[in-house]
């Protein structure tokens, strides 16, 4: 990033600024630790000058941050030695409508709520935070409640809680403040913000694939499919920089695990994220296909989905990640290239019900070149914003004003196409309040064109499937002049 843009950056984010480098193979790097989380203890640590000292981080991360083998340790410590316990993790909260209690669940340590409580004390000193969505990660403090009757059970109670998002988030503010970069250095400014050196990328094509990828971060029930080289990155993204997605990698996924779980009465995937993206798709099994088949069409239509007397309603995007042999790379026009995808997927009813296709091969494999080493937006702050504007819906209102469609459009595509358009627009163009704010020109580029591109792909993929839409092509969306 070159020295103007990084003072404009500072100048204009001031805290929300972090140093990162991922070039050396340093403390954090050895660590693994998600972007959002790593993030957090630079903000936490860090300096003016993007400095820290590892010693007190390594003390923090060594109290705070335990794995999911040290567990009998912390119960132990709980409930044998009487100590309080702190932790770095995910929380859920919930209040049972018999008992009046507020209960909770820490889900990547197996403790669920039957064996927990939060008193009103600590209830009402932290609930604001608690209840920001369904489950969200900070530092989390516990002691033990012994039980006072033998008929009563002890419980684990919850004495403080303090989020890794200390501080508001100011999206107007965000909005704002793009007025200040132009499109180049915004598309910059992003590619730090999810750990990539923009200077590593040869040209506008190639970041701008690479932004592509966040589109379902940013718009509700945004499903794409991607087929890539090995080694582009598109695990790290969906899996470590986000805090509000879900990457499934190989394994079973089964109508349970994504939708709703009658027997243990419980959510699945759709109902806490932002977005499920499947790795490794060509290695996920689905034991039932036909059941699966049926829950993700109805799902990825409305948002909404069935299972035994259950009805939910969820706005995650469902993204599917695989790779691509060579051979298919850049044929996918007159190639069938979504032949090697799992049975389930090759049905064209439900391949209709995906957005867009991202090219993965535009995108460079990932080298030392492509890491960032320098100020950044802080990865936690930029993903919460990116959460907060899938709420907002002035963004499609716009598109609908700027875009024509043309009589008798198949109504698949033009909403595909324009879910796509409104993504890039927020991710681009946040500063945009009216028609006004965006030229004619900029929005076909970088909004309507690489939409319609994305969805034109499917189509034609669909026509390997079915004959039905054999030739068949996108309406020719058009911006109002």
């Amino acid at each position: 990033m070159k020295e103007t843009l990084v003072r404009k950056l500072r100048n204009n984010f001031e805290d929300m600024v972090v140093y990162k480098d991922l070039k050396k193979s340093n403390f954090f790097s050895a660590l693994s630790l998600p972007s959002f989380l790593r993030d957090w203890l630079l903000r936490k640590f860090g300096d003016d000058n993007g400095k820290f000292d590892i010693d007190s981080v390594q003390e923090f991360i060594s109290k705070n941050l335990p794995n999911k083998d040290e567990w009998l340790k912390i119960k132990n410590r709980l409930i044998v030695e009487g100590e309080k316990v702190k932790i770095l993790g995910k929380i859920s909260v919930d209040i049972d409508i018999k008992t009046e209690d507020v209960t909770f669940s820490l889900p990547d340590f197996g403790l669920s709520s039957k064996d927990t409580i939060i008193e009103k004390d600590a209830w009402y000193d932290f609930k604001e935070e608690l209840l920001v969505s369904k489950e969200i990660w900070g530092v989390i403090e516990l002691r033990y409640r012994p039980s006072t009757e033998k008929k009563n059970s002890g419980k684990i109670k919850l004495i403080s809680f303090k989020s890794f998002c200390p501080y508001t988030v100011d999206l107007d503010y965000y909005k704002e403040v793009r007025k200040e970069f132009n499109t180049d250095e915004w598309m910059d400014v992003l590619l730090g913000a999810i750990d990539y050196n923009a200077n590593g990328y040869k040209d506008k094509e190639e970041k701008l694939s690479m932004l592509t990828r966040l589109l379902p971060f940013i718009e509700k029930r945004l499903n794409l499919i991607e087929l890539a080289p090995k080694g582009t990155g598109k695990s790290y993204l969906y899996g470590r920089v986000s805090r509000h997605g879900w990457l499934s990698s190989g394994g079973s996924m089964t109508r349970a695990k994504m939708f709703y779980d009658i027997q243990k009465k419980a959510a699945g995937l759709v109902s806490k994220n932002d977005y499920v993206a499947l790795d490794e798709i060509q290695t996920i099994t689905f034991p039932d296909v036909e059941e699966m088949r049926g829950a993700l069409k109805g799902y990825m239509e409305s948002g909404e989905f069935t299972v035994g007397n259950y009805k939910g309603v969820a706005d995650a995007g469902v993204v599917l990640l695989g790779n691509i042999q060579e051979k298919f790379m850049g044929k996918e026009l007159d190639m069938d290239i979504f032949c090697e995808l799992p049975y389930v997927f090759q049905e064209s009813a439900l391949i209709d019900r995906f957005h867009g296709f991202i090219k993965g091969w535009d995108i460079p494999r990932m080298n030392d070149d492509l890491k960032i080493s320098g100020w950044a937006l802080n990865s936690e702050y930029f993903c919460t914003i990116m959460h907060l504007l899938r709420n907002d819906g002035s963004y499609r209102s716009i598109v609908d004003e700027l875009v024509y469609v043309p009589p008798k459009s198949d109504t698949r595509d033009t909403e595909a196409i324009k879910r796509i358009a409104t993504a890039y627009l927020k991710l681009l163009f946040p500063h945009v309040r009216t028609i006004a704010d965006i030229t004619i020109a900029e929005f076909n580029e970088y909004c309507l064109q690489r939409a319609k591109e994305m969805r034109r792909i499917v189509k034609i993929q669909m026509g390997f499937m079915d004959s039905e839409f054999k030739g068949k092509d996108i309406p020719n969306l058009t911006v109002r002049r």
